[in-house]
């Protein structure tokens, strides 16, 4: 009789397996990204509009949005696998900064590039906290200089090459603590006295448990037809999701 109910049961269970096999499958869900921009101090609009198609492509959700109130939607910032922000010189409320940081210390990731994430609200230090640098200057203004590959094993950069560029050379107060991937040498233009200076071009951090990309290029669309420059910040953002690759 035992037998008889153990091969009953095997029975069922081969049924069962195999219905289970042949059941249509839930589509996993998409990651979503929040995109948000203002101004136009830097070309924000051109710049996402270079970023925000390629995010659609590599499958996630892509919500653009023109006003800081997003941040004030807690279920959606708990939703968020990336918010990526373009802002120059804005001007955030104190619940709107603390809707941002509190997403990202629970784990939302942060990418962003020159102004619009370093220099997007002045004298807010815990955001500058949270971004792990803020801008200061860019002497000579629009300059040509080079940008070092300082890591060559992270993912981000890995494979890349050193290569030049005509924008602003951000000269930053950086946190000690970030990671940094690629590097600017000063050569004096507009300010001698920081000639040899090597600042942080690009790094990554934590912030809580939220992953933090920051680019110091981008001062105009132009910047991203460099190839390498391109290519940084796409794996920046891919990094920061949590993008199964990263």
């Amino acid at each position: 009789m035992y037998r008889r109910f153990a091969l009953g049961l095997a029975a069922v269970s081969a049924l069962v397996l195999g219905a289970m096999a042949f059941a249509p499958q839930t589509p996993e869900a998409k990651k979503k990204v929040l995109i948000v921009w203002g101004g136009d101090i830097h070309e924000p609009k051109q710049c996402v509009d270079v970023f925000a198609p390629w995010l659609i492509e590599q499958g996630f959700e892509v919500e653009i949005s023109q006003t800081l109130d997003s941040y004030l939607d807690a279920g959606k910032m708990k939703s968020l696998a990336l918010v990526v922000q373009s802002i120059t010189m804005g001007r955030i409320s104190s619940q709107q900064e603390r809707g941002l940081l509190t997403a990202i210390r629970n784990g939302v990731g942060m990418a962003g590039w020159h102004g619009g994430m370093a220099d997007a609200f002045r004298g807010n230090t815990e955001y500058e906290f949270m971004v792990g640098g803020v801008w200061v200057a860019h002497p000579g203004n629009i300059i040509d200089y080079e940008v070092n590959i300082v890591n060559q094993t992270d993912p981000i950069t890995r494979g890349l090459s050193n290569f030049r560029i005509r924008s602003e050379q951000y000269y930053l107060l950086v946190d000690p603590h970030v990671e940094v991937l690629a590097t600017t040498t000063f050569q004096g233009q507009g300010a001698p006295w920081v000639k040899g200076a090597v600042m942080p071009v690009a790094w990554k951090k934590m912030y809580g448990t939220g992953r933090v990309f920051y680019l110091s290029l981008g001062h105009s669309v132009a910047d991203f037809n460099v190839p390498q420059a391109r290519e940084i910040m796409k794996r920046g953002m891919l990094w920061a999701a949590r993008d199964k690759k990263y």
